[in-house]
């Protein structure tokens, strides 16, 4: 064996002075809460889809019995990977949705713990083994289903603070009565499947049942002497350390811990002055706004995440106000509408 040189090697706390490995002491670390959520996808192709869909498979109920073993799971990791801690954990939660366009299943793991070291290993194997029982479930009809991929989406607590793969912050929810108006911030707000924030005007049977925004698109207006703060757009969630703009249609999204939405159009035609326009001086929603339909609904409030999910794979930026939906009910713009069942879920 060749020598190497020791100033490349990473310091590694699971190595010790020989680099044998080693338990980590963790008793002089702080207790503080921590959480983590995982994400993996199964592949399934048309038969196992429509087997799921129709809920024929032979063993039974593939999502609750996934969601249960991933569960199971995460409760026994310190036994299943041999160096982990095991951990008192406060919360396992599981959830497990058909993206029928995709032929897939969608797992999203996310365990809670307060503790010494962080959870990152159960969310992880939580999410891993529900996919690992989708395919047991389902292996009499195809032994073809891909596995993956499987990532951390976010942690938080401990020394190094909060990780996030792919997301940022909201900063701000924001809701109105009417259309074309500014909205109002408000704590936290209700997301309905299918229809939007539960009294916004903006929300119904459409493509752009919530619009998003950066915070920094917000920023830059302020920069140029706007006197514009979030909500006066008409967005209904400002993002903070996420490139909204740049989120191809398709993508899908998580906030906090149960809303999952799916961007459906990117921009939109701007027909007359509105009177955000008049009173801001300007419109920066046409140009940098991105509008979505709820997946998965739920309570969001302030200062939760906004996780990036899934973004399509080589996709670019769909052009302002186009895509391959209907014309929208004030005739700007339209949207693509990929075809995930919303009814096959297990929570």
């Amino acid at each position: 064996m060749e020598n190497s040189d020791e100033s490349h090697i990473p310091n590694l706390s699971h190595l010790d002075a020989e680099g044998h490995a080693r338990m980590v002491d963790v008793s002089a670390k702080a207790v503080t809460v921590r959480t983590a959520t995982a994400y993996a996808v199964v592949r399934v192709g048309p038969v196992v889809l429509r087997a799921l869909l129709d809920r024929t498979v032979p063993k039974g109920d593939v999502l609750a019995v996934a969601q249960i073993a991933g569960i199971q799971a995460a409760k026994r990791t310190g036994e299943l990977i041999p160096l982990c801690h095991p951990l008192p954990l406060d919360n396992v939660a599981v959830r497990l949705r058909l993206l029928e366009a995709e032929e897939a299943v969608e797992i999203v793991a996310r365990a809670k713990t307060a503790a010494r070291t962080g959870v990152e290993m159960e969310a992880l194997t939580a999410a891993s083994v529900a996919a690992l029982t989708v395919y047991d479930m389902c292996k009499a009809l195809d032994k073809g289903l891909e596995i993956g991929p499987v990532y951390l989406l976010e942690k938080t607590g401990g020394k190094s603070g909060t990780y996030r793969r792919d997301g940022g912050t909201v900063v701000s929810l924001n809701v109105s009565a009417r259309r074309t108006v500014r909205k109002t911030p408000v704590p936290a707000a209700d997301f309905v499947a299918g229809h939007g924030i539960t009294g916004d005007a903006h929300a119904g049977p459409w493509h752009r049942q919530v619009s998003l925004l950066a915070w920094e698109s917000i920023q830059k207006m302020q920069s140029r002497g706007l006197q514009v703060k979030a909500g006066d757009f008409a967005e209904n969630v400002t993002i903070q350390g996420l490139d909204v703009m740049h989120l191809p249609v398709g993508t899908r999204l998580l906030l906090g811990e149960a809303v999952e939405l799916e961007v459906t159009q990117i921009g939109k035609e701007c027909h007359t002055r509105c009177a955000i326009y008049q009173q801001a001086g300007d419109c920066v929603m046409p140009r940098e706004g991105v509008f979505a339909r709820v997946l998965t609904g739920g309570r969001v409030q302030v200062g939760d995440s906004a996780l990036v999910l899934y973004r399509p794979r080589g996709s670019g930026l769909a052009p302002t106000g186009t895509g391959s939906g209907g014309p929208s009910p004030d005739g700007a713009g339209s949207s693509a509408t990929p075809k995930d069942s919303e009814g096959a879920e297990a929570i």
